[in-house]
């Protein structure tokens, strides 16, 4: 093992055994006040005359994710010096924007549950998921307008746009072996990090931020959302059903060919290339343990927990360039929560 991914794997072991220091309730409490806001705007825009539009969204949102998303705005906002109703709009229009991508990935994917309960998709069925996550879809662009502002408007629906993309390159790929690591990255930079990336640039707009402090915003969400996507590809081949909410292996399931898999492919001895292959092809659960093994054997763990690490270090170097306060430390510490996480 390389003597970097060593180091990088001994830290973050180090950083478990400190994780009860930094929770996401503690993080939270910074903003209990804005959250309540989130909440209440919430309530106000899943109302709906059409009941199974309030029933499914009811049942996503409140679904117990960690909202993440939202969280970021608000402490971004805050940490740029701006509270109130307008970051929790903006909040509530990243948390938006990301479920309707939720309903409709789980329509994709064919999901049967997420965060460890049914999907929408598999108690209500497909059209109604995807047509409930256009509903949010819109009530995300009518919130946008209350903003006031052209170029969050912009920036929002320029995203939203690289969002998809990211999803139909990623669809294209499904069930292949011949992704490089450079194409992978392009993916998740799109599907996963850029609504990381708007969620902090345009709390920074919002907060009428000076250039370079607007930058660092924008190269934080970057780069920690591409760290939150590889800990997730991790996860897929060490985590737990209990934390995670899904079973392990779910990404070879899915034909999803992800960056611990990519490096073990191009790093990993003949033997253990032709396991992965034959599994990918397959896609059976009884071979995600063979696959497990390779991939570990491989490095390829080691090598997404390095490459984590150094997207974290990316997103903490921006974050030093930030107003010096608690909110500050507040997004230090999930960049921290996140290396750490369990599902």
């Amino acid at each position: 093992m390389p003597i970097e991914q060593a180091v990088a794997v001994a830290e973050l072991q180090q950083d478990r055994q400190a994780v009860a220091k930094t929770s996401l309730k503690d993080l939270r409490h910074l903003v209990t006040e804005e959250f309540g806001l989130v909440d209440q705007e919430i309530k106000r825009q899943m109302s709906s005359h059409v009941p199974l539009v309030e029933t499914i969204s009811t049942h996503i949102i409140g679904g117990g994710g960690k909202r993440l998303r939202p969280l970021l705005v608000l402490l971004m906002a805050r940490c740029l010096g701006l509270s109130g109703k307008l970051p929790a709009k903006l909040a509530v229009v990243i948390e938006f924007l990301h479920t309707a991508t939720l309903l409709h990935d789980d329509v994709v994917d064919i999901s049967p549950t997420r965060r460890g309960h049914e999907t929408a998709f598999f108690r209500w069925g497909g059209a109604a998921s995807v047509l409930v996550g256009d509903v949010l879809f819109s009530r995300a662009f009518d919130l946008m307008i209350e903003l006031q502002s052209f170029q969050i408007l912009s920036q929002l629906a320029r995203a939203t746009t690289k969002i998809s993309e990211g999803e139909v390159a990623q669809l294209a790929a499904i069930g292949s072996t011949n992704q490089d690591e450079a194409a992978y990255m392009k993916v998740i930079s799109a599907k996963t990090a850029s609504l990381f990336e708007v969620a902090a640039s345009t709390a920074a707009m919002l907060a009428k931020a000076e250039n370079h402090a607007a930058l660092s915003a924008k190269h934080f969400g970057l780069n920690f959302g591409i760290s939150y996507q590889l800990i997730d590809d991790l996860l897929d081949y060490q985590g737990h059903l209990a934390h995670m909410g899904k079973e392990p292996g779910n990404d070879l399931l899915e034909g999803k060919l992800t960056l611990p898999a990519i490096h073990a492919l191009e790093s990993g001895s003949a033997c253990d290339v032709e396991t992965i292959r034959d599994a990918f092809s397959r896609r059976n659960a009884s071979l995600f343990e063979r696959v497990q093994e390779a991939v570990k054997r491989s490095g390829g763990l080691d090598y997404t927990c390095a490459k984590a690490r150094q997207y974290s270090q990316k997103a903490i170097d921006s974050a030093m360039t930030l107003p010096d306060n608690a909110f500050r430390d507040a997004l230090l510490g999930l960049v921290k929560f996140n290396l750490t996480r369990r599902g």
